[in-house]
Formats: C-alpha cells, structure tokens, sequence
C-alpha cells in the first residue's frame, strides 16, 4: 500500500490499521481484506481501481503467490507454500512468546475480582469469576499491560456483625440468630477460636463477639486465600474495605467530590449527583444518623485506586451487581475521570452444576452454596478452570459433572489437552528412534502444502490476532475457542499426514518438517493454556 501511495498510484494517507482476517472459505486465498473499500472514497475512485493498484503491488512481493480481486473490491491473497510453512520454525524458535504483543503496553489496569464477602467459603459465582479474572490478567500482561490484580474484602459493616454473631452462637450452643451463617464451617471456625482463645466464652457477650469478629475474620480469610491458591489464581492485593473508614479516606472522598461539584446536601443527608452521569436516582453517602454508606466506601475504593496509579479500574461483578455498573461509572465521572475510559465494570452470569443431569444445589460443608473446594473435588482444577473460562460471561453456563470427568471429546478440555499430549506422544516417539527435525537451515517448508497442513498453519498465524482481540475486548474465552479449533485442525493433519515413518521407510524431509509443524502446534497449544491457567500435560 505505501508503495502505490508513494508512486502516486493511490492519493491517499496510509491507515494506521488495515482489518486482514482469514477467509472461512479456503477457496478464497489465505488472506482477505477489505481496504480497498476503506481507501476508495479518500482516494476518489472505484473500490475495484483501488483494488487492481494495490494487487498489483502485492503480487511483486517475495512469497505471495496470486492475489484475487473479489466483489466490490475485496483482496483476496494466497501464498506460496514456503512462505507459509516458514510460521512452523518461527514458532518452534519464538516458543513461549510467540503470540504476545505490545498492544497495550503503558496501560495501567487494576483487576478487581472475586471479592465475596469474607463470611463463608467462595461459592460457584465467585469461583468463576477466579477463572475468568486469573485468565484475563494473563491475558492483559500478554498484551503488555501493567495489571495488579486485585481483592476487595468486605470486612466491614453488618454481614460482618452477623458472621460474628453466628460463630459466638455456634461457640455458646444456640442457635444462630436471624438472618446469620450457617453450615459446617461456621461450626469448624467456631471451634478453631475457642481452641486458639482460651478461656473466650468467659468473656463478657460484648467482648466475646469482638474476638470471634476478628479470629474469624483472619480465619476465613486464610480459608479464602488457600482456596485461590489450590485454584491457580493469584492475587498482588488484599484490600480491605475497614481500612478505607479506619484510615479516614471514606470521609477524604466525600470531600474531595464534593470540591469536584457534584456533592450536595438534602433532608440531613449528604448525596452525589450520579443521574448527571446516567445514574438512575443520586446516591447516599452520609444518612441523616451521620453514618457512611456502602457507596461512600465504593467512592473511597475508586479514588484509591487512582492515586495509586491505576489508569483503568476493571471491575468484575456477580449476576446480582447490574444496578451497579451505572453508579460505579458515575463515581469515576464524578471524580473528574472518563468514564468511558478510566473506569470498566464487567458482570458475569449464573452457574449452574449437573451430576447424572440434575442440579446439583447443595455443599457438605457450606450448607446452603455450592463452594470452590465442592468444583474442584469433583471436577478438578483445569476442567473448572477450562470450562468456567471458556464461555462468554454474558452467558449462563452449565458444569456437567459427568461430561467435565469423562475422557471424551464432548469434554472439552480434554479434547484440547488431549491434542497437546498426543503431540508429546509423537516427539517421545521420534526420540525412541533417533529422529529429530533437524536444524532450522535444514527445514523445508515447502513440503507442507496438503491442504491440512496448509489449514493447520494459517490457523497457527491466526493465534496473536486472536490474543490481541482477547486483551482489547476483555474476552480471554476467546483463547479457548481458538484452542479448541486448533486442536481440531491438528487432529485433522495427524489422522490424514503420517508424521513418523513405518518400519523400515526412510527418514525424509517431509518427516522433519511434519516434526517441525507438530512442535509449533504444540507450543502454541501450551502457550494457549498458560493463559488460561490450564496444564498442558505430556501423557494422558
């Protein structure tokens, strides 16, 4: 393109970004794009003279082996064989960087998920949220952002009171007061304080609740971290929402907004103008009792996150959060930030659990919820992981214990780490019999021209696209069906080219090259599960 432009064939400026995309159809070359439609209006002609000045460019480059003009003015491009299969080494040479990027490099993202209250073990919502939270940092970091992943402790206010409250009932042998916790592990909790604290339950009530407040805080807590960790899902921060009241940057923030304009007082309360900012009504921050209200503290927590400094807040919320999105975004505009920019809320749907197709609703150990060690005992990590990660969090899913413990392909993480243990199979193999690919000067990329070695690669070459769209769009699901059609498309190439020789047949080129293609399917597999935070195990 620039040299027509440049031959003054195309009076036009060069886009900064031109859509290639991979034709579904093979028919219809390797490559496709439409810039010539983009260009045609700017340079005062047809889409098709566009066109045939651009293909005429193209067919001049080393590697291309015809381009075809289609429609309008869509290019549709094929290259030569050699130019394809080179990828195989490139991939093979670039190993686990192959498919990162520099796209968001600069960009400073706080990654807020998970963040149930610390009164009881995660359940099913939040463990998808892990899998999908852990998954998009990855993801981000592999796109060159800063990211800081993040976890919002709830422990402060009533739900904590009542999760005191329930442990000094369970302590004491009555019941649970109304509206509080129940389940085995208030139960377990209870005791571990009465163990650790001597001599508690002499205590006055009043003081005796101040210490299963904080012993079972710290314990569940603890819980919660040890959960997240046997899960693969790491958090940099723990941030804890009473150290926003204790610290005064509850009252700071107020103060701060209410310089910014939009802070006002009626009927002995104090408010925020959020519907100047599509709220749907203003929202409270000091009740005319003087106390702070949740979204006082929700103010507190955003300006926290930009001193310290985030550019981007990423929120990640439950099924239960949609009024939130709205008033989140009202506080970054209230603050005097883009909303459109600074600030991002993602909400993710419901789960649901099958075993021998009924729903499964109830935990042991919980009671009443469905917990992270409940998914993990009986499904595993990686398949959790996999299956949580793999659709998009506008929709509802479903875990069916059963497919998600079978070794079949309707198990789709098995069909995915299947692939990559088959590869390693193949490898195994080769060393058994003294056969290796070769130097890289030695490979012949032109012998991989069958149509499913050709179908492999250009799907190969589609894989830093894809993680560039994950990280832009926020859609590390995007990974996963990339794998899955990988793993397909490798399938395909290993049950149609025999990769090893039989018996005494020779070792040839064709061999060394398959081998060299088989390595980068394989790498880009396992790159692909990194960032999903599944194994890509060597045997099955």
């Amino acid at each position: 393109m620039s040299a027509a432009v440049e031959a003054g064939e195309l009076a036009v400026a060069v886009p900064e970004h031109v859509t290639v995309e991979r034709p579904k159809n093979r028919d219809h070359g390797d490559y496709a794009t439409n810039v010539a439609l983009q260009l045609a209006k700017a340079a005062g002609k047809p889409p098709r003279a566009v066109a045939e000045a651009l293909a005429d460019r193209l067919r001049g480059i080393t590697g291309v082996a015809k381009v075809d003009i289609a429609g309008p003015g869509f290019l549709n491009i094929t290259l030569d064989t050699a130019t394809q299969g080179t990828l195989a080494r490139t991939i093979v040479e670039t190993g686990e960087a192959y498919g990162r990027n520099r796209d968001l490099q600069g960009l400073k993202i706080n990654l807020e998920f998970v963040s149930a209250n610390p009164t009881g073990p995660i359940h099913i919502g939040g463990v998808r949220w892990a899998a999908v939270g852990d998954s998009l940092a990855r993801v981000l970091r592999a796109c060159g952002a800063d990211v800081t992943t993040e976890y919002y402790l709830n422990d402060a206010g009533v739900q904590i009171t009542k999760f005191a409250a329930s442990l000094q009932a369970a302590a004491n042998g009555r019941e649970v007061p109304e509206g509080g916790y129940v389940g085995e592990y208030i139960v377990d909790i209870a005791k571990a304080i009465t163990d650790a604290v001597p001599g508690v339950l002499d205590l006055p009530e009043a003081e005796q609740l101040q210490v299963f407040r904080a012993e079972g805080l710290k314990l569940m807590v603890a819980e919660i971290k040890r959960s997240m960790d046997e899960f693969g899902t790491h958090f940099d921060v723990w941030f804890s929402e009473k150290s926003l009241h204790d610290s005064g940057a509850v009252e700071k923030a107020i103060d701060r907004l209410r310089e910014q304009g939009h802070v006002f007082d009626e009927a002995d309360a104090v408010f925020l103008r959020t519907t100047d900012f599509g709220d749907d009504k203003d929202r409270v921050l000091i009740k005319a009792d003087g106390d702070t209200t949740y979204f006082a503290a929700d103010a507190a927590y955003y300006l926290s996150k930009r001193d310290r400094g985030t550019e981007v807040a990423l929120y990640m919320l439950g099924a239960d959060h949609h009024g939130y999105v709205n008033r989140l975004k009202a506080i970054s505009a209230c603050a005097g930030d883009d909303m459109n920019h600074n600030i991002e809320v993602k909400i993710g749907q419901f789960v649901k659990m099958l075993r021998d197709g009924e729903e499964v609703r109830m935990s042991k150990r919980a009671g009443n919820i469905i917990t992270i060690d409940d998914v993990v005992e009986w499904i595993g990590v990686d398949a959790a992981r996999y299956t949580l990660a793999r659709s998009s969090t506008d929709s509802t899913i479903t875990l069916d214990i059963n497919i998600l413990t079978s070794q079949t392909n309707e198990n789709r993480v098995y069909y995915v780490q299947y692939a990559h243990s088959r590869m390693c199979a193949v490898q195994r193999n080769a060393d058994e019999h003294g056969i290796t690919r070769g130097s890289a000067e030695d490979f012949k990329p032109e012998l991989l021209g069958t149509e499913w070695e050709s179908e492999l690669l250009g799907h190969l070459g589609e894989f830093p696209r894809v993680l560039a769209s994950a990280g832009e769009l926020r859609e590390p699901h995007r990974v996963a069906t990339y794998l899955e059609e990988l793993a397909a498309k490798y399938h395909r190439f290993y049950d149609n080219c025999r990769i090893l020789p039989r018996g005494d047949e020779e070792v040839t080129d064709l061999t060394r090259a398959r081998l060299w293609l088989a390595d980068a399917t394989r790498t880009v597999l396992a790159n692909g599960l990194t960032l999903l935070g599944v194994s890509a195990p060597e045997r099955m």
